[in-house]
C-alpha cells in the first residue's frame, strides 16, 4: 500500500515545532528535523576527528564527507566532483566571484535583477570596484516578474555572467530559469544562479536548466547552517582556485573548500537530504500550493501583496504592507500573538527600491510543517493589528 503522508505526520518529526509558536520565519531558515540534530550528536559524540588520518574516526570523517558530497550531488543535479561546501552562500559567492574574474579586465560586465538578495549582488559590486566591472540590473514588471526583454538589452560581447535567483526572497517570484540560462549562454556568459531560497520548495536539476554555478543554503531545507555550491565540471577547471599551498588538489569543485569543514554539519545536511527524500517533493509543493492559496485568498483589506497574486509563477512567500502600520511595528505585534514573521528588506534591497518600501515590508514565508490552522490563525492576526 501507498503511504499516507499528513503534516501532522511531517511535524512529529520536529521537536522544535511543539513550541507555542507558528514558525512563518522560514525564508530566513527552517526548523530542523529531530534526525539532523540526532546525526550532529552522533558524529561528535563517536566520529569527531579531522581528515586524513590513519586511524577509526578519521576514517569515518572521510566516509562522512564523501557520503556529504554524494548527497550534494544528488540534491542538485550533479555529478560529486562538481559540489563544494562553505560557511554559507555569501561566503561561498565572494570567493567564486573573486575566482571567476581573475583574468577579467576593465569593462567586462555582469548582469544582476531586481529580484535578487544581495549574496547575489554584493560580491559583483566589490568586483567592480576592484577590477572596473560594469554591473547592471534587469528590471521586473509589475508583479515582480523578470523582464525578459530588458535582460536580452543589457546582453553584450562583454558580459560575463547573468546572476539571477532561482525564486525571490523577498516577494516569492519564481523565476524562468532554463530561458534566462539560454540568453546567457546565447551572449557567451556564464549563467550564475542563486537558488537559496527555491531549495526548500522544489526540486533542483541543474544539469536540466543548463546552470554553471547554483549556490543554495541548507539551513533553509531543514538542514544546519552551511553554504552549498554546484560549478559546472567544465567552468571549474578553467578557474585557479585560491587555496594553501599544502592543500591537496581535490576534485573539481572540491577545490574551493578551504580549510577544515564542519564535519558535525555535514553529518547534519546528509541528514535533511534524506528527510527531504522520504518526504517527497510532490508532499511539499502540493501542501504549500494549497497553503499558498489560501493565505493570498483570505488577506485581509487594506494589507497590499508585493508580488505575483496567485500561486502560478511563485513559492509561497509573501511580502504585505499596510499604509499605516509600519512593518517592523506589525511584525512585533505578531510575534506578541504568537507568529513568528520577519520585516525589512531581507536583503534584497533592489527589489524594495523597486517598489518604493524604503522600511520594506512584513514576510511570511509558508513551508511543509505550516498547517491550515496556522494560516488562517495568521490571517486573523493580520486583520486584528490592522485596526
Amino acid at each position: 500500500m501507498a503511504r499516507v503522508l499528513t503534516v501532522d505526520a511531517m511535524r512529529a518529526r520536529f521537536s522544535a515545532l511543539e513550541q507555542p509558536l507558528a514558525f512563518f520565519d522560514g525564508p530566513g531558515g527552517t526548523q530542523v528535523p529531530d534526525s539532523v540534530v540526532a546525526a550532529i550528536g552522533d558524529y561528535l559524540r563517536e566520529s569527531n576527528a579531522n581528515s586524513g588520518g590513519p586511524f577509526a574516526t578519521s576514517q569515518a570523517t572521510d566516509e562522512l564527507v564523501d557520503r556529504a558530497h554524494v548527497a550534494a550531488a544528488a540534491f542538485v543535479g550533479a555529478t560529486v566532483d562538481e559540489v563544494a561546501f562553505g560557511a554559507n552562500m555569501t561566503t561561498l559567492n565572494f570567493a567564486l566571484t573573486r575566482t571567476a574574474g581573475r583574468d577579467w579586465s576593465p569593462g567586462d560586465e555582469v548582469v544582476c535583477t531586481r529580484l535578487d538578495h544581495d549574496g547575489n549582488v554584493g560580491p559583483w559590486l566589490e568586483l567592480a570596484r576592484d577590477i572596473g566591472l560594469v554591473v547592471q540590473f534587469c528590471d521586473v514588471d509589475d508583479e515582480c516578474r523578470i523582464d525578459l526583454d530588458h535582460l536580452g538589452s543589457l546582453l553584450s560581447e562583454r558580459t560575463r555572467v547573468v546572476a539571477f535567483p532561482w525564486a525571490s526572497n523577498a516577494v516569492g517570484t519564481v523565476t524562468p530559469v532554463a530561458e534566462i540560462v539560454s540568453l546567457a549562454h546565447e551572449a557567451g556568459a556564464l549563467a550564475w544562479v542563486d537558488a537559496v531560497h527555491y531549495a526548500p520548495h522544489g526540486p533542483i536539476d541543474v544539469r536540466a536548466v543548463e546552470a554553471d554555478v547554483l549556490l543554495c543554503s541548507p539551513y533553509k531545507f531543514y538542514g544546519p547552517h552551511l553554504g552549498l555550491a554546484y560549478v559546472r565540471a567544465e567552468v571549474a577547471r578553467r578557474w585557479r582556485p585560491y587555496k594553501v599551498r599544502p592543500a591537496p588538489d581535490l576534485p573539481v569543485a572540491r577545490r574551493f573548500e578551504t580549510g577544515t569543514s564542519a564535519h558535525e554539519l555535514l553529518a547534519g545536511f546528509v541528514a535533511a537530504v534524506e528527510y527531504l527524500e522520504d518526504v517527497g517533493w510532490e508532499f511539499v509543493q502540493e501542501h504549500e500550493r494549497g497553503l499558498g492559496s489560501i493565505f493570498l485568498e483570505g488577506l485581509p483589506a487594506p494589507w497590499e501583496l508585493h508580488g505575483p497574486p496567485t500561486m502560478e509563477g511563485r513559492v509561497p512567500t509573501f511580502a504585505v504592507t499596510h499604509p499605516s502600520l509600519a512593518p517592523g511595528k506589525a511584525a512585533r505585534l505578531l510575534g506578541e500573538r504568537g507568529f513568528a514573521v520577519w520585516h525589512g528588506n531581507y536583503y534584497a534591497v533592489e527589489i524594495m527600491q523597486r517598489l518604493g518600501l524604503p522600511e520594506g515590508a512584513v514576510r511570511a514565508g509558508i513551508v511543509h510543517y505550516n498547517t491550515e490552522a496556522e494560516v488562517r490563525g495568521l490571517l486573523s492576526a493580520l486583520d486584528e493589528i490592522a485596526g
